[in-house]
């Protein structure tokens, strides 16, 4: 069986656990072999600029996935100019060697509900296959009522599957933790703790750099630490 790599691209403001989850129920499902986090640079989809820096993001990553055996973050989005669009991440893959057939694109149901506004569609399901995290409860009917064209591709994911030359869209039913990355800004900025939505390295280096907050935010995080 050929190795197969999970490519889980996002901006990652800030990676938490849910992150995690979703990376760890994909590679138990079609048994990937390693799973790549690939921190956008300039995301398409997003009105304004991601809140970190993509140095800081970077490090977040890096620090939530260290010490953990088969997972490891890339920094090709952030080295390339203009927009960080998933059909030019998955080509330089296949410059390096891999085939769409061995390319798992990990996204949530909700990202991928709008599929159809990505930059090369539907050029870009053929780059690699797609895996669909839904949590239980969660469909991607709604992907697919927008483009119907899609429901032959869409399938449970199972091993044998993920064989198949074609490139198909695989779906994980997954309980990952309900925590969101605008949740964790939100606790930050109103001054409140982070801890269980996010590894500890990674909470510290958000501490420990001031991001996610104002400058008045900083004099109240001072005070809830002298109490």
């Amino acid at each position: 069986m050929s190795r197969r790599l999970g490519v889980f691209g996002g901006t990652f403001d800030p990676v938490h656990y849910g992150h995690l989850d979703a990376a760890g129920a994909a590679r138990a499902a079609l048994g990937l072999d390693e799973v790549l986090f690939v921190p956008s640079k300039d995301p398409p989809h997003r009105p304004a600029l991601p809140h970190a820096t993509a140095y800081h993001r970077f490090a977040l990553v890096a620090l939530a996935l260290n010490g953990l055996a088969g997972y490891r973050v890339s920094d090709m989005e952030l080295r390339r100019n203009g927009r960080s669009y998933t059909s030019d991440t998955l080509r330089d893959l296949h410059t390096a060697g891999w085939a769409a057939s061995q390319l798992f694109f990990i996204t949530g149901a909700d990202a991928f509900a709008e599929i159809a506004t990505w930059h090369e569609y539907p050029t870009v399901l053929d780059l690699a296959h797609f895996v669909v995290i839904a949590r239980p409860g969660t469909t991607i009917d709604a992907a697919v009522s927008k483009a119907p064209e899609l429901r032959s591709r869409v399938r449970p994911a199972t091993l044998g599957d993920a064989n198949e030359p074609r490139t198909s869209i695989f779906v994980v039913d997954a309980a990952t933790r309900d925590v969101s990355s605008t949740m964790i800004r939100e606790r930050l900025e109103a001054g409140h703790p982070i801890e269980g939505l996010v590894p500890s390295p990674v909470a510290k280096h958000i501490v420990e750099h001031h991001l996610y907050r104002t400058e008045g935010d900083l004099h109240g995080e001072d005070e809830d630490q002298r109490r």
